[in-house]
């Protein structure tokens, strides 16, 4: 006999897909997407996912599908679209698409989304680094290599037992839908490494398959165990066949790991079913199950009372935690669906049960005799262990023009609460705060510009005011410009245009003798543009008019040096003899100083001691100290000074 321990807690990760509740069979069809959203909204308000790993499954590749199904089958639900019907008109009838299988939006993202759950799943378990792995968007069984069939397009079960053969040398497949497992046991029929174990309804019902002669073929004869029942099988009579047929297959056996289908349509007051069970009686397969200790899959399937499939998936996820929750549902997005009593559990009807004793130990026997005829526990040749079919290496990145869900932008956004030390985060100009990460902060694909000194006169020159540029602030219009430092035996050199009296710039190689200095001093400002003021600001001159070029700015000091290369090319200066002004040449003028040359004078300044300016005289005022720190003269004009004395 196979060893049964004692129900403790088994590390479950469980797989969904928010978007597998948006896709709609059509409008009458009794397949609906939308119970896998009811469910998980059920076991979130439980509080069932505190115990266990959630993850979003990645979409199969259409790779991945021809592991099992045709290319031309794969390519064909590729193309289908309910727009373009007509043009494929013979291969869905050679596909068997279009009645109980219909052409809907997103049917083969729907399908990507049901095969990745279960690889995913089949993955974990390979990988050792689960002991249970749940996806109740999978279980669809019916479907065929190169044919849909029962509401089923791509054969999930089939993938992932494809993936979990290459780490286990024998997989068992259980089948507790009502509907006969025909797609999986049609895929391993002939082979002794997968061991399908079906409970269904049999007889004039869908799809019409599972006697109880289907044995197997060739190596996989009697590797392939059908229970046909009849109408009304209820709890007891259902537990009374399954758990010894079960016993006796695991100790024939010997998987090393379990795939459960858990098919919901043999629930009691199911829309296409005729069994009789109640959640704990189908619950309690998969409790028993469990208890063997060995690594198991659970899948969905079939189920059209969607009310009673949310109540049982999220009670079966619960008797996989091996923890207990309350029969009062608590309340949820859905709760008005589980009306009148709005309770868990389910009551049995009372319908007949057409199962008598004797037609059940028949079987049984006949199941017996089958079994014993199975080698015990048939070993495998060794082989190279392929490659996963999600290899982590080679995870694709997402392009940035396809829609992002909720999901994946929630991963993008960082709390307020939440802050980083990194130098890459920047720092307000106007603060000494750390700027947070935020949704616009961080995407994909995109990098944060460096704050370099070409970046600065780049932004200064093309920015526009008030407007953030590469990650820096420019000031706003018309800003107040620095009042030039005098310095000792310093003189402004007069100039022909306004750029070069109002702000000087030092020549680059050459020198010239500095003349006395007739400037009143000075006091020095911050090199942050000051912002514009009314009547009572004191520095009222010409200098309160806009800078010369452009969209230029004031400077800070981490972009002056840049500047003067940037701007050494507009104007060709030459060096004048002692005591002689520096003139720009003959064939060259300002850039821009043409431009602004009709902009109407600022006030004179009330100041005395003021010379009264004229037309291109520097118009200079003695202002009050506004802050300690010195600032660099204001280098955007072409005109040439003497450099600091050290």
């Amino acid at each position: 006999m196979a060893t049964i321990h004692p129900g403790g807690k088994r590390h479950v990760c469980y797989y969904y897909d928010g978007d597998i509740g948006n896709y709609y069979y059509g409008q009458g069809h009794p397949m609906k997407p939308h119970r896998i959203r009811m469910t998980h909204n059920l076991l979130l308000n439980y509080g069932l996912y505190r115990k266990m790993e959630i993850y979003r499954p990645n979409a199969a590749a259409q790779e991945e599908m021809t592991r099992y199904h045709s290319d031309e089958y794969v390519r064909f639900l590729r193309n289908i679209r309910p727009d373009n019907v007509q043009e494929y008109t013979k291969l869905m009838q050679r596909f068997n698409v279009g009645e109980d299988c219909p052409v809907f939006d997103g049917l083969y993202e729907f399908c990507q989304l049901s095969a990745g759950g279960s690889i995913a799943g089949a993955i974990k378990l390979n990988k050792q680094e689960t002991d249970i792995a749940v996806n109740w968007s999978g279980g669809l069984h019916h479907a065929k290599k190169s044919e849909a069939s029962g509401f089923c397009y791509v054969n999930d079960i089939v993938l992932g037992i494809l993936e979990l053969l290459k780490y286990h040398q024998r997989v068992l497949y259980i089948d507790i839908d009502i509907h006969h497992g025909d797609g999986v046991e049609e895929a391993f029929y002939t082979t002794d490494r997968v061991m399908t174990v079906s409970f269904h309804k049999y007889g004039e019902y869908f799809p019409g398959t599972g006697d109880l002669k289907d044995v197997g073929a060739e190596k996989g004869k009697y590797y392939a165990v059908n229970f046909p029942l009849r109408d009304g099988i209820e709890d007891e009579s259902y537990q009374m066949i399954f758990k010894p047929v079960m016993s006796k297959v695991m100790e024939m056996y010997r998987p090393s790991v379990i795939v459960l289908q858990c098919g919901a349509d043999s629930l009691a007051g199911d829309r296409l079913g005729c069994f009789n069970l109640t959640l704990r009686g189908h619950a309690e397969c998969v409790d028993f199950m469990r208890r063997f200790n060995v690594p198991m899959l659970l899948l969905g399937g079939g189920g059209y009372t969607i009310r009673n499939v949310a109540r049982c998936w999220t009670y079966e996820t619960a008797v996989a935690l091996n923890c207990d929750v309350a029969n009062e549902l608590p309340y949820n997005d859905y709760f008005e669906y589980f009306g009148p009593d709005f309770k868990l559990h389910i009551s049995p009807t009372n319908m007949s049960n057409q199962n008598n004793l004797d037609y059940l130990n028949k079987i049984k026997a006949r199941l017996f005799e089958n079994l014993r005829l199975v080698p015990h526990a048939p070993s495998v040749q060794m082989q190279p262990i392929p490659e996963d079919t999600f290899p982590e290496s080679e995870q694709k990145e997402q392009n940035p023009d396809t829609r992002i869900s909720q999901l994946h932008r929630d991963k993008r956004i960082a709390r307020d609460n939440e802050y980083s030390e990194s130098d890459d985060e920047g720092e307000s100009p106007s603060s000494n705060s750390k700027r947070g990460r935020n949704e616009h902060s961080f995407k994909i694909g995109t990098k944060r510009p460096k704050l370099t000194e070409d970046l600065s006169v780049k932004n200064a020159t093309n920015g526009k005011p008030g407007q953030k540029q590469g990650g820096i602030i420019a000031s706003p219009l018309p800003p107040e410009p620095s009042p030039i430092t005098p310095l000792p035996s310093e003189e402004p050199t007069p100039s022909h245009s306004k750029e070069s009296s109002t702000n000087p710039e030092p020549p680059k190689t050459e020198k010239s003798p500095s003349p006395p200095a007739q400037q009143p001093p000075q006091e020095d400002t911050s090199s942050e543009a000051v912002p514009e003021k009314k009547e009572d600001t004191v520095n009222q001159s010409k200098e309160s008019e806009p800078p010369q070029n452009t969209g230029d700015q004031p400077k800070s000091p981490v972009q002056t040096e840049s500047m003067e290369t940037v701007e050494s090319g507009d104007v060709d200066k030459t060096t004048a003899p002692d005591g002689e002004e520096a003139t720009p040449a003959a064939n060259t003028q300002p850039p821009e100083g043409e431009k602004k040359a009709d902009t109407p004078p600022a006030e004179e300044p009330t100041k005395k001691d003021t010379p009264s300016p004229k037309s291109n005289d520097p118009v200079e005022t003695q202002d009050p100290p506004q802050e300690s720190a010195p600032t660099p003269t204001d280098r955007s004009s072409p005109s040439k000074v003497e450099p600091m004395e050290h």
